[in-house]
């Protein structure tokens, strides 16, 4: 890519397939240095993926900490995320937009991540503080391996 990076991955966790039962009081992810992101899936060994629009929960660091000022739990995962992206405004990207994730990896936008219940319940805050504020959901369009540090490019959809 010739663009100038927008921001950085500053975190990676997913869901182990080998944790079959979801847990009621947290988001059962574990941290990881790199992954690999398989394209019409998410990221390889995780157990939640493979939806064809919500392959990846991905927020921005800025939005983390404004979050975590607010008292919700922020530590990597905690907020039902897989990749923390800084730098970025992921809560105003359009549906469409795509983002560039080091020299291979590309995923696109499907929709809001809104939270649910089990969100509520975990953070033990009401649904109407986090609304707009958690991110996006994605899909992988072109797998390849991701690394905290990568650069990230975001491509605005073309419009008809």
């Amino acid at each position: 890519m010739t663009a100038q990076p927008k921001g950085t991955i500053v975190s990676i966790t997913y869901t182990p397939a080998h944790i079959t039962k979801k847990t009621r009081d947290h988001f059962a992810r574990v941290t990881m240095q790199q992954a690999r992101l398989i394209s019409n899936y998410g990221i390889e060994g995780d157990r939640k993926t493979g939806h064809p629009k919500r392959q990846l929960n991905i927020i921005s660091a800025e939005s983390a900490a404004s979050l975590k000022a607010e008292g919700f739990k922020t530590r990597p995962g905690e907020l039902g995320e897989q990749l923390v992206i800084s730098g970025v405004d992921v809560d105003s990207l359009a549906v469409g937009t795509q983002i560039q994730i080091g020299p291979f990896a590309r995923v696109e936008v499907t929709e809001m991540r809104e939270p649910c219940d089990r969100f509520e319940f975990i953070q033990q805050k009401h649904l109407s503080i986090a609304e707009g504020r958690i991110g996006v959901l994605a899909k992988v369009v072109a797998c390849g391996m991701i690394h905290i540090g990568d650069a990230v490019y975001v491509v605005e959809p073309a419009h008809a």
